[in-house]
């Protein structure tokens, strides 16, 4: 590409940009790339209201033209999580909709899920206390999640007569967590346990509660300082081959994989590792 051009198209990427500054929930961004999200809502459990959902949406969404931001923690204020949608500002409401309302809050909450998995930075969930309903959901959503002894997770929507068919999670939690253990989830609600969430593999790992946050941006910061290019390209790859014969999948596998190997950063982790010393990604 020439000079020309791709200053032409440098400054366009540059102008889809936008600053994060959410009026619904906190948004902190530290030197290394890390972005945190905190649900800040503590006094009723951090619960979603029809805005946040569709402030985090947008941020998600925005995240795939923010080269600033290398990876994304979520984190509710207080001793928990995520309570889900606000009883008395979205549950009421949506018992007065028609379908073309009820489909369009469905549709929504969906596109949540879509934007996080598919925004290319790594998203980590530091989930203490509850975690439930949508709140589980985006926590479903995430690349890695973080948990204490406290952390319970519940998939609530079958206790409000709703199916467990919601933001995606009878394709999602299956693949972390197995289809039986996921279907007695789904059909009766209950909490799932931080020790059960351990082993299942819901949780990448427990800690404790004091420690919870800051482990979590240390491992963000950790990839953070990775190879971005490559991480946006393996999130990509573990999103597209869910549905594919492992023939295609190899065959995407190898393609990415020589897309990468034309990246600078692939030149420098050789370089660096021929002089014994330690790569200094850049993302590019």
């Amino acid at each position: 590409m020439d000079r020309p051009l791709r200053l032409l198209v440098e400054k366009q990427c540059e102008a889809t940009m936008t600053k994060i500054n959410p009026e619904h929930f906190v948004w902190t961004q530290n030197a290394e790339g890390v972005g945190t999200v905190t649900l800040n809502r503590p006094e009723k459990k951090n619960p979603l209201t029809f805005e946040s959902y569709a402030e985090l949406r947008d941020t998600f969404r925005s995240l795939a033209h923010n080269d600033e931001i290398k990876t994304v923690v979520i984190t509710g204020a207080g001793d928990n999580f995520c309570s889900g949608g606000d009883v008395h500002e979205i549950i009421g409401p949506l018992t007065e909709m028609d379908m073309k309302g009820l489909l369009r809050f469905t549709r929504m909450t969906g596109d949540l899920v879509k934007a996080i998995r598919h925004c290319p930075q790594p998203v980590i969930s530091a989930i203490d206390g509850v975690c439930a309903g949508a709140g589980a959901a985006v926590a479903m959503a995430s690349d890695l999640r973080y948990g204490t002894s406290r952390a319970k997770t519940a998939f609530l929507f079958v206790r409000v007569g709703l199916a467990g068919a919601d933001m995606g999670a009878c394709a999602i939690l299956p693949r972390l967590i197995g289809q039986g253990r996921a279907s007695e989830l789904l059909f009766t609600g209950r909490v799932m346990t931080a020790e059960e969430g351990e082993r299942w593999g819901w949780f990448n790992e427990l800690v404790e509660p004091d420690n919870l946050l800051g482990h979590a941006e240390t491992a963000a910061e950790k990839l953070a300082r990775g190879p971005n290019f490559a991480h946006a390209m393996t999130k990509n790859q573990l999103n597209i081959e869910w549905d594919m014969s492992i023939d295609q999948a190899i065959e995407a596998e190898g393609q990415a994989q020589a897309i990468c190997m034309q990246t600078d950063d692939f030149k420098r982790a050789y370089n660096a590792f021929v002089k014994k010393q330690k790569p200094e990604f850049k993302g590019n």
